[in-house]
């Protein structure tokens, strides 16, 4: 793929465009007033290998707390306003490293410039949230539907308004809960700007059926070389977000945080338990080197070359299974001391 190089800006310390890595975030689904809880689930963020995180501010008291809970965590920070345009500015005051925002619905122009001003000021940029389910009344009357093409129409009528008060740290976003209407949407905008492109499906779903269809929406993006930053949104814990972020990255080789692990779904051949084996190896993987492929395969049909091509790996027979290491056989070993073995050598690599 050819990734377009987009405009750089910076998000703390984290660059967005310009040619550097897609970045993965998540946003907490703590109460932003409860300080204790969302600075704890924002370090559990961070362990998962967040790199920018978004909360709610729904109130003052919310925006108060900011200042607090950036002073607890090491990634940046980034506040989810609409509506009240003194949210925004309180946001800015407390420190935050960016803001989400829809221009269209903080309020006058006069109210919108302020924000521009305070985020100018700061150097902060601004990220401009367009979503299927809040989109102008003017254009679902032109439109019918948010559709992909009203969705652009939006982004950039925003973008103008910017624009037109010397404001250009801008990063965009065009979410749908349908998955085709999400692709064409940043296929269309991407073609007619040079802003960064924050991606995501929105309201994605629980996670089995949301981890798919953002793979799928995802995934298509990014390997047209669409895309800087993305968040997978789904209904549960913002570490599955992240988790499953990496793990589009990964398949599409465009980032690598962690070994990679492949096992073969088993069937009537395989004569060791494959699932407790690759969720023991699972469980050790925050500690083994990053750049490692793991394979765990359970029969003689593909077992063997599966294991010679990964870095480390096991091939399974009754009740026993031989370690490879690097296309190598390492040694011979009963099923209840592969896991173990294979984690002891991986240490070593």
């Amino acid at each position: 793929m050819k990734r377009k190089t987009t405009r750089a800006l910076w998000v703390g310390t984290v660059q967005v465009g310009g040619g550097a890595p897609v970045s993965v975030q998540s946003m907490t689904k703590t109460d932003t007033r409860d300080t204790p809880s969302t600075i704890a689930q924002i370090h559990q963020l961070e362990e998962a290998g967040c790199e920018m995180v978004r909360v709610a501010v729904p109130d003052l008291k919310a925006a108060k707390n900011l200042a607090t809970i950036k002073g607890e965590i090491s990634i940046p920070l980034v506040a989810d306003i609409h509506f009240d345009y003194t949210l925004a500015l309180e946001a800015i005051t407390q420190g935050v490293d960016g803001l989400r925002i829809n221009p269209g619905n903080i309020g006058s122009r006069e109210r919108v410039r302020m924000v521009v001003d305070a985020a100018r000021e700061r150097k902060l940029p601004i990220r401009v949230g367009v979503n299927a389910g809040s989109l102008e009344k003017r254009l679902l009357k032109k439109y019918r539907h948010p559709t992909p093409e009203a969705l652009v129409e939006s982004a950039l009528d925003q973008i103008h308004l910017l624009e037109s008060m010397q404001f250009f740290d801008i990063k965009v976003s065009l979410k749908s809960s349908s998955m085709r209407d999400t692709i064409d949407a940043y296929r269309l905008l991407h073609r007619k700007s040079d802003y960064p492109l924050h991606l995501g499906i929105t309201s994605a779903g629980p996670l089995f059926s949301g981890t798919i269809k953002s793979s799928i929406g995802l995934g298509i993006l990014l390997e047209e070389g669409i895309g800087d930053t993305m968040r997978v949104s789904l209904t549960g814990s913002p570490l599955e977000e992240v988790r499953v972020g990496y793990e589009i990255l990964k398949a599409l080789l465009l980032r690598q945080r962690g070994p990679e692990v492949v096992s073969c779904p088993t069937c009537g051949r395989c004569e060791i338990n494959i699932l407790k084996l690759v969720e023991a190896i699972e469980a050790a993987l925050p500690t083994l080197p990053p750049h490692l492929k793991i394979a765990v395969m359970g029969c003689v049909v593909n077992g063997p070359g599966e294991a010679k091509e990964a870095d480390i790996g096991i091939a399974g027979g009754r009740g026993v299974g031989i370690l490879f290491k690097k296309g190598k056989v390492i040694k011979k070993l009963r099923e209840k001391d592969l896991a173990k073995a294979l984690i002891e050598e991986a240490h070593t690599m």
